[in-house]
């Protein structure tokens, strides 16, 4: 089989869900609907349901480099999305091995705040990613709350804050930025895509459901699926095109999310809409 017609493997590295709908049991959904084969790493184990977060358990740094390392001797990965990141020790650990065996892709969806407001990690945490991981990814999908987190800034509440956030956010050192508006008050949500020739806005007009779990672990693995099947010499907007698609699945998968009936709080997005 050519590498050009190979089924491609995609790697997350975040937390768990028991109830299935946002970190790696998200993203394996996400992976297999997008027609990638999904692998994993599991940093913690959360639990939470639809109705929120009860209490997060990190897995040590060492059983996380053993996992990494584990399956890197083995499989082939095209791109990994990085998830929730607990410690420092732990963004150490993911950038120490990724650099060593470096893919394609990397995409980093800053899990640091909840759909509370609660912030999930540490000061340490929050610097660790800024510094180690941020410059170690391709691409970012931070929302507005986790935006204002990296910055040390107030979140934007309208499209010209956004637009006002998005260098301080390139200076970072991704060379791709998705700056998710869905935080925003109105009847549109666009996002902000950064690439290395400028950037553009991503429209979307917003639909009117509760059923809003693991939209953020959807975005980022779609986008690292969308991307592990670009070829090796596609163009150079390739990569925003491909950013654009999975955009335009998430929104598929949310308007079909009134089709599920997982839970009492905020439900999943459909992840496999296209088949039932």
């Amino acid at each position: 089989m050519s590498t050009h017609s190979r089924l491609r493997n995609v790697l997350t590295i975040a937390g768990s869900d028991p109830s299935g709908g946002a970190g790696l049991q998200g993203d394996l959904k996400t992976f297999s609907a997008l027609g990638v084969y999904g692998t994993n790493v599991i940093t913690a184990v959360i639990a939470q349901n639809t109705c929120g977060v009860a209490s997060v358990h990190p897995v040590s740094p060492q059983a996380i480099r053993e996992q990494l390392e584990h399956l890197l001797d083995d499989v082939a990965i095209d791109a990994v999305k990085i998830g929730m990141v607990a410690s420092r020790e732990v963004a150490e650990v993911i950038a120490d091995v990724l650099r060593q065996r470096r893919p394609r892709w990397i995409v980093l969806d800053p899990v640091m705040v909840a759909k509370s407001g609660d912030i999930l990690v540490d000061d340490a945490g929050i610097r660790a990613v800024r510094d180690i991981l941020v410059p170690l990814a391709d691409v970012i999908t931070p929302n507005l709350p986790e935006a204002a987190v990296l910055l040390d800034t107030s979140s934007p509440t309208s499209l010209d804050a956004m637009e006002a956030m998005l260098p301080g956010l390139t200076q970072l050192g991704a060379p791709y930025v998705v700056l998710k508006g869905g935080h925003l008050r109105g009847a549109t949500c666009p996002d902000l895509l950064a690439t290395p020739s400028g950037h553009a806005w991503l429209p979307a007009s917003r639909i009117d459901t509760d059923n809003l779990h693991g939209t953020g672990c959807a975005l980022s693995s779609a986008i690292a699926a969308c991307l592990a099947k670009l070829p090796v010499d596609a163009e150079a907007d390739a990569p925003g095109t491909a950013i654009s698609d999975a955009k335009h699945w998430l929104h598929a998968a949310l308007e079909a999310s009134v089709r599920l009936n997982v839970g009492k709080g905020r439900g999943p997005v459909h992840h496999f809409h296209a088949w039932w």
